[in-house]
């Protein structure tokens, strides 16, 4: 919205929100964790020409827009002390030392970043360790095996998930132990985070009816057929995705897992309660609000 607003036209709008959940450091990271090296290309590279795709047929085809008008945000990222208009770089460079500016993304990417993703990681985990622990391998293997069946599937399933990439990737590798191909997989990781029920709605306000719609198009067709290269490669070098998922875990030291696992652990605390502390307050002002309205009107004495 921040974009369209600052005078980025529909194309460049569509291609962001399709590239930035695929191709942050976090989903990447967590891909090669979870999965394998050879997903952990494909996942960027994929969402890089899907991206690039429908920025280009949007701008071809699109509405043109030219309401857009340029309003540039200069304030300092560090701690705001300046809003950039009357501050030349060559100033406001001498304003924080090297160690300030790190102390700040430090505590951002441990703040608010991980306060964002905690709680859908949570999620992703959960949801993981139900489709591990409770769907017979069978049923994967037949609806999500391989093939274009498969891909239409997952494609089904992800579009009106709301869902983010890093929640996205745990339930991806379940899937894929369970017996899902990497290609069904993989339309899971772009459709999923790139598309929700929620995220549609607000894109045909922003953008309008035809963005949306070839916003989807292009989405769909390139993640099925990503995804049917996708298994043909697998399936030309001889490699199973299912034996490969998780071996990365094998390089790190057992001690660096725990601390690690630890470290995110406390992280994690104080966002998935305040989350959790705040989904049931929501819950029940929704429950007072309903039974308010479905009281009936006092008569009068």
């Amino acid at each position: 919205m921040a974009l369209k607003k600052q005078g980025a036209n529909n194309g460049a709008t569509t291609a962001f929100l399709i590239s930035t959940p695929e191709s942050g450091v976090d989903s990447i990271a967590i891909t090669y964790a979870l999965l394998d090296p050879i997903m952990t290309v494909a996942r960027p590279f994929v969402a890089f020409v899907t991206a690039a795709c429908a920025g280009i047929v949007e701008n071809l085809f699109g509405a043109v827009d030219n309401d857009g008008s340029i309003s540039r945000d200069l304030t300092c990222p560090v701690d705001g002390c300046c809003d950039g208009e009357e501050c030349p770089p060559e100033e406001h460079n001498r304003h924080h030392s090297f160690g300030e500016k790190i102390t700040a993304g430090l505590r951002y990417a441990l703040t608010e970043l991980w306060s964002d993703m905690a709680g859908w990681f949570l999620v992703g985990l959960v949801l993981a360790g139900l489709i591990t622990s409770i769907i017979p391998d069978d049923v994967v293997t037949r609806y999500a095996g391989g093939g274009l069946p498969s891909m239409l599937v997952m494609l089904g399933v992800g579009i009106p998930l709301y869902i983010c990439a890093t929640a996205s990737t745990p339930i991806a590798a379940a899937l894929i132990l369970k017996g899902a191909s990497p290609g069904a997989a993989l339309v899971f990781l772009l459709a999923g985070p790139a598309t929700n029920v929620t995220s549609l709605t607000v894109l045909l306000g922003i953008l309008g009816k035809r963005a949306t719609a070839i916003y989807l198009t292009t989405i769909g067709l390139s993640t099925v057929l990503f995804g049917l290269a996708l298994d043909k490669v697998y399936t030309s070098f001889g490699l199973s995705a299912r034996a490969m998922a998780g071996q990365a875990s094998e390089v790190i030291p057992v001690w660096t897992e725990w601390v690690g696992a630890v470290i995110l652990l406390l992280l994690s605390v104080k966002p998935v309660s305040c989350g959790i502390i705040a989904w049931t307050r929501r819950t029940m002002a929704g429950r007072r609000r309903a039974v308010d309205s479905a009281r009936p009107c006092a008569s009068p004495s």
